[in-house]
């Protein structure tokens, strides 16, 4: 299994038709079936369902074809910065960032880092912190910026800011009276409440209720600020999400929790003990010297009272 197969792989899986993959491909319909036959043979397994003039992917093909899409792009991005070594630095940073303060504070070291290297491209892969802390321990990616906690053993982190948690809402709910008033955590007991998505931070969110003498009602999950919004919106129930840089849509209150207050810390972080890309060390090297020269960004500019 070599990276022409895999491509040709994708090209089929996504046509799922032999003749259309093959004109993407430029070549015969002949070669490709046989290189697809070859590597059914080679995994012991058939990737597609054949009827008639349409193909259907099995379930050993559907995972093949994410794997696929995963190796090809890395091997991509690896054919750029092996080639931008004689052009000075470029090639595509691809860095994993959370929602809520993280793409605000990564746009922000892009901006510069971007004006000392213009021929430097970049991709952002959203997830969950969990879904970025998977990327990076795979290979797919170096860089992510996450929510702590997160795993000391196979990965190293800075502490790159952080905010304090808050209740957002629809403004139809009772609670919205006074969207500027910080919100005592106790008046959040009993009420529906939709959290993130991530089995370290329910836990966390429990404990915090615990410490107001309270218990969450967990109606439902998150996994992106999307999600919040539009729940929110819906008076489906109160998300708790940190407090994001943007105002929040019409609709929707957000308002600070207190009593105890909260704060979520966000971190870059990468693979501990593993030698990164040259671009890659030259970003973390630049968002290190940029955060010593900027000690502000790593609070959020309104603090508890």
């Amino acid at each position: 299994m070599d990276l022409r197969s895999l491509n040709y792989f994708s090209v089929v899986a996504e046509e799922l038709n032999f003749t259309r993959a093959a004109q993407r491909l430029s070549i015969s319909q002949p070669p490709l079936s046989n290189q697809i036959r070859n590597l059914e043979e080679e995994l012991g397994t058939p990737l597609f369902i054949r009827g008639g003039r349409s193909l259907q992917l099995t379930e050993a093909g559907k995972l093949l074809y994410r794997r696929a899409s995963q190796l090809l792009d890395l091997a991509e991005r690896t054919r750029e910065e092996v080639s931008s070594l004689a052009m000075g630095l470029s090639g595509t940073i691809c860095l994993g960032s959370v929602a809520g303060r993280a793409p605000f504070l990564a746009a922000r070291w892009l901006a510069g880092f971007r004006e000392e290297y213009p021929l430097v491209r970049f991709e952002i892969v959203n997830g969950s912190s969990d879904d970025i802390i998977d990327q990076i321990l795979r290979g797919f990616i170096e860089l992510g910026i996450i929510a702590a906690p997160y795993d000391s053993e196979h990965l190293e982190g800075i502490p790159v800011g952080d905010e304090p948690w808050c209740a957002i809402m629809s403004d139809r709910h009772p609670l919205a009276a006074q969207p500027s008033a910080p919100l005592p955590l106790k008046s959040l007991a009993g009420q529906p409440l939709i959290v993130p998505h991530r089995r370290s931070r329910i836990d966390e969110i429990r404990s915090w209720f615990r410490l107001a003498g309270a218990e969450p009602t967990i109606i439902g999950e998150h996994s992106n600020f999307v999600d919040v919004l539009a729940m929110a919106r819906a008076n489906v129930g109160i998300s708790i999400f940190p407090q994001t840089t943007p105002e929040p849509m019409p609709g929707i209150v957000c308002r600070r929790i207190v009593e105890p207050s909260h704060r979520a810390r966000y971190l870059l972080v990468h693979k501990r003990n593993v030698s990164m890309s040259e671009l890659s060390q030259t970003f973390l090297d630049f968002v290190t010297d940029y955060l010593e020269e900027h000690p502000a960004d790593l609070l959020d500019t309104e603090q508890e009272g």
